[in-house]
């Protein structure tokens, strides 16, 4: 005698047949979905538990689980996963809030030599303290349980991210200052290209040095790279320091070009040579406006006292203290370094000085116009 089933009917408003319908021709949803679509339909057509599970490859007891969650909780519930009791969670919030509590504090205030977390030494603090501090479940606390936490508390202990403090009390105003040095020039060059200027009346230079380069040699000479035996060069791990120089730049935000000078420091009479060297480069009738920091040396009585020899020909624009990020010439030093400076090695200091002019005339040869961005919709030139 033939199974005889004792519940309700499944009805379906025009809705939901016309959701379910399209649940059981996509093929982007979730497969379980659109079997429990096709299930519905199926046994609201009249079709027995039985050949509806011969269909689609089911038993009868999926198919009238199915239609039970239907009948009992509903449409979505039915194409869903009702809420199951789990396990019982071992460790409670207030013992995962006192691991992200050890977790912000340096291991120095725990009394460690170290300066940040590492997952083992985070984890053997947890499990040697945690019954101290009330918190048992924690006593074999495994790696990553640990892991599990920091991540979903969005804790990274052993890392650093760094950023510059804003220690200049007048550092909104300077920089609005600066964003405005570069909106003005980024007016300018569209006017330069749409050929309704010819030439700014006043140039703007982005100015800053860059100390401390070494000139490092190597103690034997460089393997080239070599087909089936070494795919890059071979460097000895050794290598002689011949001293340092210092590089001083000025980038015009108009064209691109670099001025340049390389010297064995950067004192005020170091600026003053590439003061001079940026007067001989511009027509006397231009006026030269220059974007640096407030290092001694800028405003040093040498460096007064030539400019009162050259009035109206200079104009400072100072960046904010701690705000050297703000000068866009740190781009190029940035490109430069991870370019042209990026595993040098040189006979002599003078070789080094060379190829910098040389990295210099490179640039001037095919110059790059360097471009502000950041905040640059938030200005205006009124």
């Amino acid at each position: 005698m033939p199974f005889t089933s004792k519940r309700q009917p499944v009805t379906l408003s025009a809705a939901d047949r016309e959701k379910l319908e399209g649940l059981r021709r996509s093929r982007t949803q979730e497969k379980r979905r659109v079997l429990r679509a096709a299930i519905l339909l199926d046994c609201a057509n009249g079709m027995s538990d039985s050949a509806i599970g011969a269909a689609h490859g089911v038993n009868r007891h999926s198919v009238a689980l199915c239609v039970n969650k239907f009948l009992k909780f509903g449409l979505e519930a039915a194409l869903g996963e009702l809420p199951r009791p789990g396990k019982i969670r071992r460790i409670p919030d207030d013992a995962i809030a006192w691991v992200l509590h050890c977790a912000c504090q340096k291991p120095k205030e725990a009394g460690y030599s170290k300066e940040l977390w590492t997952y083992a030494l985070l984890q053997r603090h947890v499990r040697t303290h945690c019954v101290q501090a009330g918190h048992p479940s924690l006593v074999e606390l495994s790696r990553s349980k640990l892991h599990r936490i920091l991540t979903e508390g969005e804790i990274r202990p052993h890392k650093i991210r760094y950023y510059v403090e804003r220690r200049d009390p007048l550092f909104e105003p300077k920089m609005v200052t600066v964003l405005h040095v570069y909106k003005e020039v980024e007016m300018v060059n569209a006017a330069m290209v749409e050929g309704t200027l010819k030439e700014p009346a006043v140039v703007t230079i982005s100015y800053d040095e860059k100390p401390g380069l070494q000139a490092l040699a190597t103690t034997t000479p460089d393997r080239p790279p070599k087909r089936n035996e070494f795919a890059s060069h071979l460097r000895d791990h050794e290598y002689q320091r011949l001293g340092t120089v210092s590089l001083l730049a000025g980038l015009d935000l108009h064209t691109g070009r670099v001025t340049e000078l390389v010297s064995d420091r950067h004192a005020s009479a170091d600026f003053i040579a590439l003061l001079g060297k940026l007067d001989a480069s511009y027509p006397a009738q231009a006026r030269i406006r220059l974007l640096l920091d407030n290092h001694s040396a800028h405003i040093s009585k040498e460096a007064q006292n030539w400019l009162t020899l050259h009035p109206q020909r200079f104009e400072f624009v100072f960046t904010p203290k701690h705000g050297p990020w703000l000068n866009i010439v740190e781009t190029m030093f940035s490109k430069m370094a991870r370019g042209m400076l990026r595993g040098i090695r040189v006979a002599s200091k003078q070789e080094l000085i060379d190829r910098i002019h040389l990295y210099f005339a490179e640039i001037n040869a095919d110059p790059v116009i360097f471009r502000w961005k950041y905040k640059m919709d938030e200005i205006s030139i009124g």
